[in-house]
């Protein structure tokens, strides 16, 4: 009796998600693409969108950073798109080299910002203990989405640059300082998001733990209970546990009018709390001392 639980999504949350969807499929192919371009784009978003229509899950810290992330993203898109309105303008009237290197300067830093909060997504959907399948699907469709318009918008961005090349060579030496000196800052970055991703690996793996709720019959068919002993088998099936951040999970609903804790864990570091069923959930109220014993707890219920 495995319990994988999720909570539902604020209805704000939900709205907020698939409005930033739908301005995903809208808002990156504006600045260089044909009229049918941004159909297609606009078609091959819609599956993203339906997706995440359908996607019902908890409206914790979790979701709601990584709804975060999402609107800057978006927002550095629609920054994006303005500053290359503003180049053609100045390309098709009285010309101003100085504003021209300056939004594509912009350009520049605000494309390895949105390439740095992208990587940050993918990994906030990684760090996720919490979260359904179905919904990391569905954030993973929208970081293949974000990806595609950022290479999008590169390509765009060579061809802008050739364009300012061939109409003025002191617009074409600037722009070329630019791109050295956007090089090394996109090299330095690697190396610190490298860096960074190994610290976020390790701060995960420090603050992980696994817990398994099930009846005596269950926990012994996966042989974690035998014989009165918990998790003393070296048969113990650890795949049947379901791993969670310390940080931030600290009450577990047992869906059951009977429980008691198999493993050892300071009996005041937690509690053992009825609802109005009389159907108990485990509150964790000093996670620190009660995973100092076990990182693993094991609760027997009916």
């Amino acid at each position: 009796m495995k319990k994988l639980f999720s909570r539902i999504y604020p209805i704000k949350i939900m709205k907020k998600i698939i409005f930033l969807a739908m301005a995903a499929a809208a808002l990156t192919f504006t600045g260089c693409q044909s009229k049918r371009e941004k159909e297609q784009a606009k078609d091959n978003s819609q599956a993203t969108i339906d997706s995440l229509q359908r996607v019902i899950q908890q409206g914790d810290a979790e979701s709601e950073d990584m709804a975060r992330v999402i609107q800057q993203i978006q927002d550095g898109f629609r920054q994006i798109n303005e500053a290359e309105g503003r180049i053609t303008k100045e390309q098709e009237g009285a010309p101003a080299d100085g504003a021209i290197v300056e939004n594509m300067r912009f350009i520049q830093q605000q494309m390895r910002l949105n390439r740095k909060l992208i990587a940050e997504l993918r990994q906030q959907l990684r760090n996720a203990s919490q979260t359904n399948k179905e919904s990391k699907n569905a954030y993973e469709a929208m970081i293949d989405e974000f990806d595609s318009q950022l290479q999008a918008k590169n390509e765009e961005l060579k061809t802008l640059r050739r364009q300012l090349v061939e109409r003025d060579s002191t617009i074409g030496k600037q722009i070329e300082q630019i791109d050295i000196l956007n090089d090394n800052v996109e090299n330095l970055t690697a190396k610190n998001e490298e860096k960074d991703r190994k610290m976020n690996e390790q701060d995960q793996v420090i603050n992980t733990a696994w817990y398994v709720f099930g009846t005596k019959k269950e926990l012994r068919e996966q042989n974690i209970l035998q014989k009165g002993d918990v998790m003393r088998s070296a048969e113990a099936n650890k795949d049947y546990f379901t791993a969670i951040d310390i940080r931030v999970t600290k009450k577990i609903p047992l869906s059951s009018k009977s429980a008691e804790l198999l493993t050892n864990h300071p009996a005041d570091s937690y509690s053992l709390e009825k609802d109005a069923q009389g159907q108990y959930t485990l509150r964790i109220t000093n996670p620190e001392k009660f995973w100092s014993v076990s990182r693993y707890l094991v609760i027997l219920v009916k």
